[in-house]
């Protein structure tokens, strides 16, 4: 019993060391870090005409054991054309320009008013300010800010109740070195989420608008 007793002790203190470290890793930024944090980023958008990069998405569903993983490239240029191109394991692409977004699923075009889409319209705006550098200033979310193992993370709350029946919050990882965002995670729910990691990004190459075609 004694020794009973002394393992739930240590199981106890166990879980306990565990969920101090996960909690260690998140740190809120002080004053001063959000200052400079935000300065950073504003820095290097002033600086960036264009930007692609390769991504990774993870569907987090509760019901699946595994993530849904998909992939491709996402293309930006200022200052407001964004496409994303899913290469893997289909061929589909969504692209925002001229306040449309159009629509490319497997050769099959369609095209969306993004103003009758609010929910497109913000997370498009907030993914082109994490770029552009015009994401701080939005009155529509609540921002905090965290330092998380060399890296920075700024979550958004929405404010509006209609999209937040959708989406619970959205976090926006950045390279603490580059001020550039490094991860994008949609939290749809308590536990269904969409996690998308950015990679190889090549700032400012030479890229056509014809890119931005349907």
């Amino acid at each position: 019993m004694h020794n009973l007793k002394n393992m739930k002790t240590k199981i106890s203190l166990l879980i306990l060391f565990i969920s101090g470290s996960l909690f260690a890793q998140e740190q809120k930024m002080t004053a001063a870090e959000i200052a400079q944090f935000k300065e950073d980023v504003n820095v290097v958008a002033k600086k960036i005409k264009t930007l692609s990069t390769d991504f990774v998405q993870y569907k987090h569903l509760d019901f699946l054991s595994k993530d849904i993983e998909t992939s491709g490239k996402m293309v930006f240029k200022e200052p407001a054309l964004l496409q994303w191109q899913y290469k893997k394991p289909y061929n589909y692409s969504i692209t925002f320009k001229n306040g449309k977004i159009l629509i490319n699923d497997e050769g099959k075009k369609s095209a969306v008013d993004i103003g009758n889409s609010k929910i497109f319209a913000r997370i498009n705006k907030l993914i082109v300010g994490s770029v552009s550098g015009n994401m701080f200033d939005d009155k529509e979310f609540t921002i905090s800010y965290f330092k998380v193992k060399g890296q920075n993370l700024a979550k958004f709350i929405p404010k509006d109740a209609t999209l937040k029946k959708y989406i619970k919050q959205i976090e926006l990882t950045f390279d603490k070195e580059e001020a550039t965002v490094v991860q994008v995670k949609l939290l749809e729910s308590s536990e269904d989420y969409t996690r998308i990691v950015l990679k190889n990004k090549v700032i400012n190459a030479k890229i056509d608008d014809s890119v931005f075609t349907n």
